[in-house]
């Protein structure tokens, strides 16, 4: 990620508007005290690139992780929607196999396959 292409060094002062990781940071960082400190550290030139990116990380990962844990607990359960539709879909093409030999009869779709065996 990109972050103040104005910025060569980490003693450089920085700029946090329209810096993705700052961006990043607003709304997904919950502890707007780091938030705060990074920014008035960046502006100074007083923080480098790595550890405002090492921060968003973890804060990331933080926010993340309950989402995480739902979706493993519903993936442990996928199997059984994955045999249920795999179940229905077996029930419907018996089904739909059986009503279209219906119809090739009643319209007599199949005339032709009855001259093949003369």
């Amino acid at each position: 990620m990109y972050t103040d292409p104005t910025r060569l060094r980490a003693t450089d002062p920085g700029h946090v508007e329209g810096n993705p990781a700052f961006l990043y940071h607003e709304v997904f960082n919950l502890n707007r005290e780091e938030v705060a400190d990074l920014k008035g550290r960046y502006r100074r030139g007083a923080v480098g690139d790595v550890e405002v990116k090492q921060k968003l990380a973890t804060a990331l990962n933080t926010f993340l992780e309950p989402i995480r844990e739902r979706r493993a607990h519903f993936a442990a359960k996928m199997g059984l929607v994955r045999d249920a539709l795999a179940h229905g879909t077996d029930r419907a093409r018996k089904a739909a196999q059986t009503t279209m030999a219906l119809v090739h009869e009643a319209l007599e779709l199949g005339y032709l396959e009855r001259f093949r065996g003369q």
